[in-house]
């Protein structure tokens, strides 16, 4: 895009300040307008009208005013680099190494992910007005520095790979279980995420996170069938009829899992933390029921994950599987020392009320439903943490 308006109009400067600026625009418009059918012509269209408004001023006579005030350019299309898809190469594009990870991640998850600064916030388990002073740091950074928005080259591609990994699962999530709204899932954004994932397979066929990321969203979607009832209530894992799981999505989780590990096994790269997660969930897709699961072997998996992503969250999670395998007083021993980290984090206290629960300690199990009830925003979510609280007795 910048080579091309460079040529155009016979100034790199113009055309690399023109498109940061441009990129400014779509920060501040796609979050309130939606991102437009064809972002990447929408961002060279208005790059290029920011050209012509500068020279413009720079000079009404000048021989580049001329150039400028040609209405049709149809010189061939400069090549896209090794990014074909469009959407795809904006988020690649956005994820510039320029800016700190975490602020990257959010600015694209506002821009070209469409969520709301409050979903982006839940998603880092920071408050709204924090993640908000984020997002405006970036902008202003991306404007004072004239950080140069390039389609990226085939070596960029590794150096921003981890950002669009993080933005991609973070689409995926949020799709899953939305934070907030009336739907119980969001399937366009569950599909786009997949649907990117796939094309960075294509791009990088030998990258083992690349995979893991997929494999790990599609054990995931194989469930989603099963995981809200008839009545829009929420069904956990324990409680999913696992027939109707869909089992191609399996299969191809299950193939994706066993080439990496086949690849590390015969001297690869060790395991990331996609790949890990891939196979924590491979685990759970393949047990006939939840009595059958590996709960030793999910425990073994997060004691591998918490190494590459030590987390709160990832530690909840396999404070949960150490309750299946050590008892719920030693799961719960876990996940109290996360409270200072989780307390603002619905789950937390969903997972602390059923154990709880499974201890018989009715009132504080209690208590921490009504926590759980208050803090999720998802009305699927609220309707079976209601229902579990209802079935207290004592």
């Amino acid at each position: 895009m910048v080579a091309s308006l460079a040529r155009r109009f016979g100034d790199l400067d113009v055309a690399e300040e023109a498109t940061a600026e441009a990129f400014a625009v779509a920060a501040e418009r796609w979050p309130r307008e939606g991102v437009p059918p064809n972002p990447g012509g929408w961002v060279a269209t208005t790059a290029t009208r920011k050209a012509i408004d500068w020279l413009r001023r720079e000079s009404q006579r000048d021989a580049r005013h001329q150039a400028a005030l040609i209405g049709y350019d149809d010189t061939p299309a400069e090549p896209t680099g090794p990014v074909v898809d469009d959407r795809l190469r904006l988020v690649f594009t956005c994820c510039h190494p320029a800016l700190a990870m975490e602020a990257r991640v959010a600015l694209t998850l506002r821009l070209l992910g469409g969520l709301s600064v409050a979903e982006i916030a839940r998603a880092f388990l920071v408050q709204e007005t924090a993640m908000g002073r984020r997002i405006t740091r970036a902008k202003t950074k991306i404007k004072e520095a004239r950080i140069p928005y390039r389609v990226p080259a085939a070596d960029d591609v590794r150096e921003r790979l981890v950002g669009v990994l993080a933005v991609v699962y973070l689409v995926f999530n949020e799709g899953y279980l939305p934070g907030r709204g009336d739907d119980p899932v969001r399937v366009d954004l569950t599909d786009e995420a997949i649907r990117l994932a796939r094309l960075l397979r294509t791009l990088l066929p030998d990258d083992g996170e690349v995979a893991g990321l997929l494999a790990l969203m599609l054990f995931t979607e194989a469930r989603r069938s099963a995981r809200v009832s008839t009545t829009g209530e929420l069904v956990t894992l324990h409680e999913q009829d696992r027939d109707a799981w869909d089992r191609a999505l399996i299969a191809e989780g299950n193939a994706l899992v066993h080439k990496r590990i086949r690849a590390v096994a015969a001297g690869g790269d060790p395991p990331g933390r996609y790949q890990v997660q891939a196979a924590i969930n491979a685990v759970h897709a393949n047990a006939p029921s939840t009595d059958q699961t590996d709960w030793p072997t999910l425990v073994a998996l997060y004691d591998g994950l918490v190494l590459l992503d030590p987390s709160p969250i990832v530690r909840l999670n396999r404070a949960v599987a150490v309750a299946e395998v050590d008892g719920a007083g030693a799961g719960l021993a876990e996940i109290d020392r996360l409270a200072e980290s989780l307390d603002g984090y619905h789950a937390f206290h969903a997972a602390r009320a059923d154990l709880l629960r499974r201890l018989g300690r009715v009132d504080e199990s209690r208590a921490e439903y009504d926590r759980a009830i208050g803090l999720a925003g998802n009305p699927a979510e609220r309707s079976h943490l209601t229902r579990r609280r209802g079935q207290l007795t004592g």
